[in-house]
């Protein structure tokens, strides 16, 4: 795989400065049941990190300690990880809202079977990659027969109650696209996704997110051996808006990897640009969050920040301009 990170360290891009911490959002481990070609992760079966029980411990302590709202879990599929479970209950009876970042074609694996009514018994919020609601699309980006199983999970979502209005049970929905160009708008796709889904698959869902691929890790490598690198940041560079400046989740958001380190974003993660954290000695960790001589100094950035601005924007919960 051809590493990216030389090609975008230097940068220009203004700086952010950060809110109140309202997020952690948490990486259980790289370990998927996929191998998509967007992932900026670069995630897949043959991958064996993952979060431990020490780590998920502190996890949860930082949660209650700081009283953080939102617990944000992510991988891999998150859901492979031994104390996935357990952190969900905790977080849930701590008062946090939780959101689980799911492939959906994960429900099907060995030993998830219960796993979708374990998320409704505690009202978990669901956000589902479903890259496209047609199959060839699906299946080009996320491996033969993953559109199929995913429309299989969403029927068995809605089924509990998922996506269904008044259920109280959030199925958002995620579109990456396929090559180097910017996602569509947010509304104008979220109801091509309502028509598409409801009128041959009979689903339901609450919202569509529309996430910019980051030139990063296997999508970023990509790039590389495309030669589509340069004209990729060069789309996102002359698509910036400094409005979006303001709504970026790095703000308000500090992202955990499966040995409780900290950075500012899952992409930084994937760079190994630590958090930058005043007070801590060291490497900042989930340790140095449960101690009260920190502060949170502005965000750690380089040129992938721009695929976070570009346009209507990107973050976790999709488009950040209307």
């Amino acid at each position: 795989m051809q590493a990216t990170h030389a090609l975008i360290r230097k940068t220009d891009f203004p700086a952010i400065e950060r809110s109140s911490l309202d997020i952690l959002q948490i990486n259980l481990g790289y370990r998927c049941n996929q191998t998509c070609r967007h992932c900026h992760v670069n995630a897949g079966p043959a991958r064996f990190e993952e979060m431990d029980a020490e780590t998920a411990d502190l996890v949860l302590d930082v949660l209650k300690t700081r009283q953080i709202r939102t617990l944000d879990i992510t991988g891999g599929a998150p859901e492979l990880n031994p104390h996935f479970r357990t952190l969900v209950r905790q977080a849930r009876d701590a008062g946090a809202r939780v959101v689980d970042r799911c492939n959906l074609t994960v429900l099907f694996e060995h030993g998830q079977e219960d796993t979708a009514r374990f998320l409704a018994d505690h009202a978990v919020e669901i956000t589902a990659s479903m890259p496209c609601y047609s199959k060839g699309n699906v299946d080009e980006q996320r491996g033969q027969g993953a559109f199929e199983k995913s429309i299989a999970a969403l029927q068995a979502l809605n089924a509990l109650g998922y996506g269904r209005q008044n259920s109280g049970l959030a199925l958002n929905l995620v579109y990456n696209p396929l090559g180097p160009t910017l996602p569509p708008g947010q509304h104008e796709l979220e109801m091509d996704y309502r028509r598409e889904l409801a009128e041959k698959f009979g689903i339901e869902f609450s919202r569509l997110f529309v996430l910019t691929n980051m030139p990063i890790q296997r999508f970023g490598s990509r790039l590389i051996s495309k030669g589509q690198f340069s004209r990729y940041m060069e789309l996102l560079r002359s698509s910036f808006s400094a409005v979006n400046l303001d709504s970026v989740m790095c703000r308000t958001l500090v992202s955990v990897d499966w040995q409780g380190f900290l950075y500012d974003c899952d992409f930084n993660q994937m760079l190994e640009k630590p958090l930058r954290l005043a007070g801590a000695q060291g490497r900042p960790h989930l340790r140095h969050l449960l101690r009260d001589d920190w502060e949170l100094s502005a965000v750690n950035t380089a040129d992938h920040c721009y695929g976070c601005t570009a346009g209507q924007g990107s973050s976790c919960a999709g488009a950040l301009a209307a």
